[in-house]
């Protein structure tokens, strides 16, 4: 593993390679409240084949952390990863994202088809199915309620406390996470302790588009969700943990209106946090579809 600091689009960002430069790259992107370095187990177990290059995102780890949340929209954030894609010497490259990092990847297949030669879901939602399902007032309204509660101004402040208890109780949500212990948990506190990281990890959940209603209410009133805008055009994989409480089967329901080659694959015994929990499995096939 190699440890990079660029600069994109002006700003200083940071990402870990695996493998050898010449290789097919991945390019993984993770979620909240991960860094680079959550990319490991599963790049560990494809760096043989391929170039596995995986950033701090905007907010995160050693890299750029406005303080700022328009700073973080979806466009900005899909332009960091263009301009990375553009410093590895251009696309196609397959795209990797779980969690938010899905959010740009999405963002990547919608805006920039020509560098995204094929996409892989790890439990991360399609906007519109997303968006549909949280304003149904059904059951992702009610697991989606964390939300508002991380858009409340001074959420981060509210999460370090006590050594980060209040985000470590967050992470875990009914999830196995007895991976997250050890030197792999001291880890990730030193990425949240760094100045203004954690501002910058909440203000994805700020400025994100998707509107949401208390527990039980349906929102009537969302605009039209254009669906030529929103097209998936290249080969697509979804791997699902059933487990996952914070992301429903339910938010990925339509995802084929949108997808011109979809395969979907679900792990019965995995949640939110599959990657840690089933390396070995993911990695064989995400080997497998690629193949």
């Amino acid at each position: 593993m190699l440890s990079h600091h660029i600069q994109l689009n002006g700003q200083p960002f940071h990402y870990l390679g695996w493998g050898k430069t010449g290789a097919p790259t991945l390019l993984f992107l993770h979620g909240f409240p991960e860094y680079s370095a959550a990319w490991a187990p599963l790049a560990t177990r494809l760096a043989d084949q391929y170039h596995c290059i995986a950033p701090d995102q905007r907010g995160y780890g050693q890299s750029w952390s406005p303080e700022a949340v328009e700073h973080y929209k979806t466009h900005l954030l899909v332009s960091d990863m263009t301009a990375l894609i553009d410093h590895l010497g251009g696309g196609p490259v397959t795209v990797i994202g779980h969690d938010w990092g899905a959010a740009v990847a999405y963002g990547l297949a919608f805006r920039h088809p020509e560098l995204v030669n094929r996409l892989i879901i790890l439990n991360g939602v399609h906007p519109a199915p997303f968006q549909r399902a949280m304003a149904a007032g059904g059951a992702q309204t009610a697991a989606s309620q964390y939300f508002h509660t991380l858009r409340r101004d001074g959420a981060e402040t509210w999460l370090a406390e006590n050594d980060f208890a209040r985000l470590l109780t967050l992470f875990s949500a009914k999830m196995d996470t007895s991976w997250l212990s050890g030197d792999t948990l001291a880890a990730y506190k030193t990425e949240w302790a760094r100045p203004g990281r954690l501002r910058g990890m909440i203000n994805w959940y700020r400025a994100a588009p998707v509107r949401l209603g208390a527990p039980g209410e349906a929102l009537t009133d969302l605009p039209p969700i254009p669906a030529d805008k929103f097209k998936v055009a290249m080969p697509h994989l979804l791997i699902w943990g059933q487990n996952d409480t914070a992301l429903l089967p339910v938010s990925t329901e339509g995802l084929e209106d949108y997808c011109a080659d979809l395969t979907r694959i679900d792990i019965a015994d995995a949640d939110h946090w599959l990657v840690h929990q089933q390396p070995d499995r993911i990695a064989a096939e995400i080997r497998s579809w690629l193949a």
